[in-house]
């Protein structure tokens, strides 16, 4: 279907190219690359080290731009190298679109509309995964991927593995570190860290079993798709989520955003001080290292204010730490017992911890539990008088 008049004026307004990566996917090619030349003559090849009659067919599209890969690098290396080229071509978007079939050509005028209402953004093509002929494996693995995306970056989105997507290319990251189907997991996350709009619009989809060929190895690039998470998650919680929310306070200004964000924000008295205790909990106790991966992670369970929860997990901010230790032992003597003398100075080391782990686990358990009640019920009580006093200023 080519487009209409209105349609190639709006496709000739924008400067983008199609760049369509391919390996063994000689049955459904020509076709793709036809339907993709009806809406732009922009078009960039990369031909993943192709066994089949790939290369054949592509010496009929000699006029177009073409990569060839001497072996297969798996597709993330494949965009890569076409995003490397379309950036050279001086393009400032590319629509990428796979070559086994799947989606129509016609949905790019739909892309371009919506990066001229929204410049600038990451648009992913959100396929109907409950229509007949869907693999179960792709709609579950949609699911397991919308959820960890949801986690890593707090975006919800329907489809997160469509691989009809539009990219603006000076603005995505400059350097990857995946090769694989898990890189288009990579470019979108860390798109979203970077402050990048991610967001779906719909799109057709085929899934006509004759034709399609899928590359896709469940066990091997599940395992990879699942390594990237867990390093995603981790880099989240350690870093992308705190330096977000410094970020917003710098921006609004800390008491601005300590009055509007956390004492006046949409929550219950009930569930701020859960937070606060939840976060005095996580401090004290003797998950070092974990700390801040369990916070989110019960914060997210429980739906508490993470800002809340965070702030108040800095009771064990370094000055404070030689405190938390030794009331952690002082607590844990009372139950474990315990020859060696406890003085709060500079002497007590990691080596008086590990001959004491014992005492110090109980103690640090006990401390934290005892704190994070007393705190939570003392901030519950000052929030209920802050939050009276403040509706009778209001009237």
């Amino acid at each position: 279907m080519k487009p209409n008049l209105s349609q190639h004026d709006l496709l000739n307004s924008t400067s983008f190219c199609v760049i369509v990566p391919t390996y063994n996917n000689h049955k459904t090619l020509k076709k793709v690359l036809d339907s993709v030349l009806d809406f732009t003559p922009n078009v960039i090849i990369v031909n993943d080290g192709s066994t089949d009659s790939t290369p054949e067919i592509l010496k009929s599209y000699s006029e177009l731009t073409q990569i060839h890969h001497p072996k297969n690098l798996g597709k993330g290396r494949a965009l890569r190298n076409g995003f490397r080229k379309a950036i050279e071509m001086k393009f400032e978007y590319a629509i990428t679109i796979d070559s086994d079939g799947q989606h129509f050509a016609s949905d790019i005028p739909n892309f371009i509309a919506e990066i001229q209402s929204e410049p600038n953004s990451l648009l992913i093509g959100s396929r109907n995964m409950t229509q007949e002929n869907v693999p179960k494996k792709s709609s579950f693995g949609n699911k397991f991927s919308n959820f960890w995306f949801k986690f890593e970056t707090g975006i919800k989105l329907e489809d997160t593995q469509s691989g009809f997507r539009l990219y603006p290319l000076n603005l995505i990251p400059k350097k990857f570190y995946t090769n694989k189907f898990e890189f288009e997991i990579e470019v979108i996350v860390r798109s979203a860290w970077k402050g990048i709009t991610v967001k779906n619009i719909p799109i057709q989809v085929l899934y006509d079993p004759a034709e399609r060929v899928s590359h896709f190895r469940p066990f091997r690039d599940f395992t990879r798709i699942s390594i990237l998470n867990t390093v995603l998650v981790m880099n989240a919680l350690l870093y992308i989520k705190p330096r977000d929310f410094f970020r917003r306070a710098k921006k609004k200004g800390f008491k601005k955003f300590f009055l509007e964000d956390i004492l006046e924000s949409s929550d219950t008295n009930f569930k701020k001080s859960a937070a606060i205790a939840l976060g005095i909990f996580i401090g004290i106790s003797p998950f070092w290292g974990f700390q801040t991966i369990l916070l989110f992670t019960f914060a997210a369970l429980f739906k508490l204010n993470k800002v809340i929860a965070y702030l108040s997990s800095n009771v064990s901010f370094p000055p404070f730490i030689p405190f938390v230790i030794y009331g952690s032992l002082k607590m844990g003597s009372y139950f474990v017992s315990n020859d060696v003398p406890l003085i709060l100075d500079s002497s007590i080391t990691l080596d008086d911890i590990q001959k004491n782990a014992t005492q110090y686990i109980v103690g640090s358990l006990i401390l934290a539990s005892v704190s994070a009640l007393f705190f939570g019920l003392l901030s519950y009580l000052l929030l209920t008088a802050f939050t009276k006093k403040h509706s009778e200023k209001s009237l």
